[in-house]
């Protein structure tokens, strides 16, 4: 029986994929052999040994030391791509409440309670101080054209604005989905230069920590709109106020707002609701719990954040899976050892993520817990299954 600790509530969608006859969930669990958390920070958690995976339902990790997690061979998961069509809904709604200064027209019209038949008069007479422009034939730069990058540049690009696409590391299935009509920017002062619109869409790392800053900033056409849906980190908040009180940026969108950020008229904030729809919630749960019962059941490891991928059909009825540093010899070192203990070696698959690479065989023979002490025993491996 494995056991599953949650420790955010779960969306039902997610937790009806286990299979009660073999699993047991709950918020409760002392010794889990995985967790589900949304947004709980397990920062200061002490990890009990149990623990062989975590699935974060959702995109964002930073609440997980998936580092240390990646030391102790547990596996973290997240979720790509399972709120992406929320993100997107509310990049474009981001798009069009900045241009046409909606947010503070909605604000400026509380102001009018109490004015009686004077309201309608009060409204041709103030609207003036409102407009703003269509987006339609304005250019849009998308910088990060992952899931969510991809479905917000192809839905501008069908609101008639010329997008231009942004990501050194676009893999082959982003592409296939990304419109015709999207240009390719071959580096992120294309975008700067040309754009009227900015929205950033990458993962917050030592590379893109504060990369909207006063010096990418001047590099931007005046009067930009930037939007930020991914990680506040991202944008220096006070390069970015600056900008706005120097009329260089006209408005800043985000959905990670900062204390100081409160109240700026140049600011329009969300309070995180990008992935706040029941269906995202939904879609996130029910995508974490395949994974772990993918790679608890089977060993497949597929959208890992500390971990490489890794995966193959069973060819046999014993599986060994061992997490191990990615050094030399380390395979052979490790079908050695299976081959010592009288085994036969049927298929395996190798993959490495940096420091940490992921072995899996299929094996015929006498499977005892022997190899689980042999393998242990063997320098530079981290954790031994055998399913």
């Amino acid at each position: 029986m494995f056991q599953i600790k949650l420790l955010n509530k779960i969306s039902p969608a997610g937790l009806e994929n286990f299979d009660r006859n073999i699993y047991t969930y709950s918020d409760d669990i002392e010794s889990p052999d995985a967790i589900m958390v949304r947004s709980a920070s397990m920062h200061e958690m002490e990890l009990p040994k149990s623990v062989k995976a975590i699935a974060r339902a959702g995109a964002g990790v930073n609440n997980i030391p998936c580092e240390q997690c990646a030391e102790n061979g547990v596996v973290v998961f997240n979720t790509p791509g399972a709120n992406a069509n929320a993100v997107k809904e509310l990049v474009l709604l981001g798009l069009l409440i900045s241009s046409r200064k909606v947010a503070p027209s909605m604000d400026w019209i509380k102001t009018l309670k109490g004015q009686g038949d004077q309201v309608s008069k009060l409204v041709e007479k103030g609207k003036g101080q409102f407009v703003g422009p269509e987006i339609s034939g304005k250019k849009l730069g998308v910088i990060g054209l992952g899931a969510i990058g991809v479905l917000v540049s192809n839905a501008a690009a069908a609101l008639g604005m010329k997008v231009y696409g942004y990501d050194p590391y676009l893999n082959v299935d982003a592409a296939w989905q990304l419109s015709h009509k999207i240009q390719h920017a071959t580096n992120l002062k294309e975008i700067y230069e040309n754009c009227d619109y900015i929205t950033v869409h990458v993962p917050c790392n030592n590379e893109t920590k504060g990369m909207i800053n006063s010096e990418s900033i001047a590099m931007m056409k005046n009067g930009v709109h930037i939007l930020n849906f991914a990680r506040g980190e991202l944008v220096d908040s006070a390069d970015i106020l600056a900008a706005l009180d120097e009329k260089k940026v006209s408005c800043y969108v985000t959905d990670f707002v900062t204390d100081e950020q409160i109240g700026h008229a140049g600011v329009v904030a969300f309070p995180h609701l990008g992935a706040s729809t029941p269906e995202s919630e939904d879609n996130c749960a029910r995508m974490a719990a395949l994974e772990l019962i993918d790679y608890l059941e089977n060993g497949n490891i597929k959208n890992s954040v500390n971990m490489p991928a890794a995966s193959m059909p069973k060819s046999s009825n014993k599986r060994i899976c061992v997490i191990h540093k990615n050094k030399t010899a380390m395979v052979s070192k490790i079908t050695t050892a299976v081959s010592d203990s009288n085994m036969n070696i049927e298929n395996m698959v190798n993959a490495s993520k940096k420091e940490i690479a992921y072995t899996m065989l299929d094996v015929t023979g006498d499977v005892s817990d022997s190899i689980i002490t042999s393998l242990e025993a063997v320098d530079g491996i981290i954790k031994v299954r055998v399913i």
